[in-house]
């Protein structure tokens, strides 16, 4: 069964946000003990953070959970404001501090499709995947290691969809390889920072290999880059 994607959750909580607010902007229905919840949304996503990585990523789905699951808390009117603030604090610490000593510095992934997401923290992954076809990276106020230098892509071109919302997305690709950034910048950057040797030696390569394959780069990028950044290195 495919586990379904942390873009595609993000993505349908703000949509369902959004529909809401604009529901009761237009007043066409009153959604105002719907959105009152939505907090909660926040809350599932930080538990299914946890439950899919094995529970190795800890410190942004525990900061998550701690903060949103306040807030929810403080709109139901279970506690004030007042604990709002040192409760954040806690979470930011205690997250840092799990991070640091539950997660392992890289995780290695055999998979020919990945899905990463980091929140209020960092992810290093390194794919050796000797087929590897491509799938999801998102940063959201933190920040995705990409290693994909021991990887292979059977069929060109693999395809990445990113997010980068307040955070970074670093891909480091094997020599030779031709990357085509579709990436949308807003107030942020994407930037291929490969010395300008090495990405011409990778477009002579695959000039000559062309000839022999499909026109086709071995990886494409896809996707926007808000108040962030994006790179490509080797």
């Amino acid at each position: 069964m495919k586990r379904i994607s942390y873009q595609v959750i993000f993505g349908a909580i703000l949509l369902i946000l959004g529909v809401l607010l604009l529901l009761n902007t237009a007043e066409i229905y009153d959604t105002s003990g719907f959105v009152i919840y939505i907090p909660s949304l926040f809350v599932l996503l930080g538990l299914y953070g946890l439950v899919k990585s094995g529970f190795q990523s800890i410190g942004g789905p525990l900061i998550l959970i701690a903060v949103f699951g306040t807030i929810q808390l403080i709109i139901l009117e279970y506690i004030t404001t007042d604990y709002l603030l040192p409760i954040i604090i806690i979470a930011v610490g205690t997250g840092f501090l799990l991070s640091r000593f539950r997660r392992p510095t890289s995780r290695a992934m055999v998979t020919d499709t990945i899905d990463l997401m980091a929140i209020f923290g960092g992810v290093e992954t390194r794919c050796t995947s000797q087929s590897f076809q491509g799938g999801e990276a998102s940063a959201i106020f933190g920040g995705v290691d990409l290693d994909l230098r021991e990887a292979v892509v059977r069929t060109p071109p693999a395809e990445i969809q990113v997010v980068a919302l307040f955070g970074g997305i670093d891909i480091r690709v094997p020599d030779g390889w031709e990357v085509r950034m579709n990436v949308v910048p807003i107030l942020g950057g994407a930037e291929d920072e490969r010395p300008r040797r090495n990405i011409r030696e990778a477009q002579r390569t695959d000039d000559e290999t062309r000839r022999e394959k499909s026109d086709q780069p071995d990886l494409i990028v896809n996707g926007f880059v808000a108040f962030g950044g994006l790179s490509i290195n080797d």
